[in-house]
């Protein structure tokens, strides 16, 4: 399975076990003092190790599953495609590139293709929506400021 595969939605049946599976994960978390636990497959009762970092981020799965979000595990270095950066950005694949050769986001070439970082994707996502909220704040303001909803 490639790393940005699309994650569909959680089924009302998996939100309802990762709102219960959350619970007790994160009551468990707090009382775990070790680099990394030992836990019981109960179907198996087979016994693993697992880093507390990994209890963690699965804490972190099951939060956003149990609020019905789609889920994606990518590691930080990876590169992705303009067609995957454009879905994350959700904009078209053209506008990309366009934002690409204008130096909005790094890239590099691969043969004839363009690659490039997942956090640089996330990174000017992340700026975009700051942008959005000062543009929404200051037509706020300035609503205000000639009393457009003055009664």
């Amino acid at each position: 399975m490639e790393a940005l595969d699309y994650i569909k939605r959680p089924t009302k049946k998996e939100q309802r076990v990762a709102i219960e599976s959350y619970s007790a994960l994160s009551s468990i978390l707090s009382q775990l003092k070790q680099d990394d636990t030992e836990i019981e497959i109960e179907e198996t009762n087979d016994r693993i190790k697992i880093p507390i970092k990994a209890l963690k981020l699965l804490s972190e799965i099951l939060k956003s599953m149990s609020e019905g979000n789609p889920i994606s595990i990518v590691p930080i270095a990876t590169e992705v495609t303009t067609q995957k950066a454009a879905e994350i950005l959700g904009c078209s694949r053209p506008h990309l590139v366009k934002l690409l050769e204008q130096g909005e986001i790094d890239f590099t070439m691969v043969g004839r293709h363009r690659r490039i970082l997942f956090e640089d994707v996330i990174k000017y996502k992340n700026e975009m929506k700051q942008k959005q909220k000062k543009h929404i704040i200051d037509i706020m303001n300035f609503d205000d400021e000639i009393g457009l909803y003055d009664s």
